[in-house]
């Protein structure tokens, strides 16, 4: 019980900004600056309890933008000839269609067979909470991330056991890379939705148009936090000299290791997402079908 109260208590410290000192003269004018309302207070309060749950969309994010930067260096040292037509070939940023393709088929999914499934055994109206939903995609996403990890891993050993070195594209089909991207579609379904569902439905009612915006806020720190990643671990694996692990030809490099990275990172993010949607308490209790 005290656990589930505890970012209750934190933020009464707040309460001061409220409180009339002895230095305030009740007929000057009120500096906002020194005396807020209530409202005020509540509302900071409120959206100061939002912050370590939208904290934890930040590495989904930094997983989802993988999609548009070493997903595609992957895809451009596998061989993306259709069938055994040399003539076609496809790009491998065009394979992000598949993330699309995902969304589109969950979606329904969703709604027509996961919710009411999840109703029978939670007697939540949504079937899931909003904290549910999030943390059901922040694990899915897990998953792709161990698949790219295996995939590089499998190519990078075929480019040894071969000496495939200076070949630009391993004779690798590149549609082994489309089951990552089908995870992470399915894991926005479950993680962005619920995000956009949360902070509108659990921010103050004068705030709720500012309060969503708070997961774009997460795709944007998620994009810093990847190239912070990418700066630090390029020049951590290459102090030695060595081409480290992200270098221009994949072929010399570990991007198996950076994915494997991410992972551990998804895995951290995941296990303290549990821990901070377990001590959040709903701003209303949520619709129950018992």
């Amino acid at each position: 019980m005290f656990y589930s109260h505890l970012p209750l208590v934190c933020c009464r410290f707040f309460d001061k900004a409220a409180v009339v000192g002895n230095s305030d003269s009740v007929k000057d004018p009120v500096n906002p600056w020194r005396l807020c309302s209530v409202t005020q207070v509540e509302e900071l309060k409120a959206i100061v309890r939002l912050l370590p749950v939208w904290a934890t969309g930040i590495i989904f994010s930094t997983v989802y933008s993988q999609m548009g930067s070493y997903f595609i260096l992957q895809g451009g040292a596998m061989d993306n000839h259709v069938g055994n037509n040399k003539k076609i070939q496809i790009a491998p940023a065009t394979l992000s269609v598949f993330d699309t393709i995902s969304v589109i088929f969950w979606v329904p999914v969703y709604d027509r067979i996961i919710v009411p499934i999840a109703r029978k055994f939670t007697g939540h109206r949504n079937g899931l909470t909003q904290l549910q939903r999030m943390g059901t995609g922040l694990f899915i996403s897990i998953f792709s991330m161990v698949y790219a990890v295996i995939l590089e891993n499998v190519r990078l050993k075929m480019v040894r056991r071969h000496n495939y070195y200076k070949l630009d594209e391993v004779p690798m089909s590149i549609f082994w890379q489309i089951p990552p991207y089908f995870i992470i579609g399915c894991a926005e379904v479950f993680t962005f939705i619920g995000q956009l569902e949360f902070f509108y439905e659990q921010a103050p009612d004068a705030m709720r148009s500012t309060c969503s915006a708070l997961q774009l806020l997460t795709v944007a720190f998620g994009q810093y936090l990847s190239s912070l990643l990418i700066t630090i671990v390029t020049k951590v694996t290459t102090m030695n000299g060595g081409p480290g692990w992200l270098p221009d030809k994949p072929n010399y490099g570990h991007l198996d290791y950076f994915f494997l990275l991410l992972t551990v990172l998804s895995v951290l993010n995941f296990a303290v997402f549990l821990l901070v949607s377990n001590l959040y308490t709903y701003k209303k209790p949520v619709g129950t079908l018992r």
